[in-house]
């Protein structure tokens, strides 16, 4: 719980009211595992509130497939400042994201439907960062993530211990698709037990074209 309050530091209470909501409401929805609850705080919203290092003070952030918010609940907790959007097409989880936000008065978004859809696109387009967590392969997260957010801005997506090789696999088609400066950072080294795996990539101008 210490760890917690570090990296929640003021808003840790509300940090509690997530945990319970998840536990809670959570679980009655189907959003969560009941067997996930005993490792709600570690394995999952530390896990993803420490991805808050990798953002600047005022980003706009889109989560993809944001499920039961995670990452961008404990984005938003943690960091006041960004502006964040949650993309989720299921409505029953855009129904509990939205009650949530609007219960404790979140600076937070929630758009329903897919990341491709167009509608989406001009809603949610335009970030800086987006993020993902288990959405998908990094190839098809890639072509859903990467039209999202302008050039320059970065794909976030956590990922587990088969990082390394999702980038060496999918390396040429994500460059076609303008996602550059791959690499494989580690968040919450020290604060954490076990540090959150990301893939880092930048929209850049793409560099391979199909004949």
């Amino acid at each position: 719980m210490a760890t917690a309050e570090r990296i929640f530091g003021p808003r840790f209470d509300l940090a509690k009211k997530y945990h319970e909501s998840l536990a809670t409401d959570g679980v009655e929805r189907g959003l969560i595992g009941p067997r996930e609850v005993p490792r709600l705080w570690e394995r999952h919203i530390l896990n993803c509130a420490v991805v808050a290092e990798l953002i600047d003070e005022g980003e706009r952030v889109v989560d993809v497939g944001s499920g039961a918010g995670l990452p961008g609940i404990p984005l938003a907790i943690a960091r006041p400042d960004l502006h964040v959007t949650l993309v989720e097409p299921l409505l029953r989880r855009t129904v509990y994201l939205a009650e949530f936000i609007e219960e404790n008065d979140l600076n937070v978004l929630v758009v329903r439907g897919r990341a491709e859809q167009p509608g989406v696109k001009k809603e949610a387009g335009g970030a800086d960062v987006v993020t993902s967590r288990a959405v998908a392969p990094l190839e098809k997260l890639a072509k859903w993530s990467l039209p999202l957010i302008h050039e320059g801005g970065r794909m976030l997506a956590l990922k587990g211990s088969s990082a390394e090789e999702e980038i060496e696999r999918d390396r040429t088609s994500l460059a076609r698709m303008g996602a550059g400066k791959l690499e494989v950072v580690q968040c919450g080294v020290g604060v954490v037990p076990t540090p959150t795996i990301v893939v880092r990539a930048e929209r850049v101008p793409r560099r391979f074209q199909r004949s």
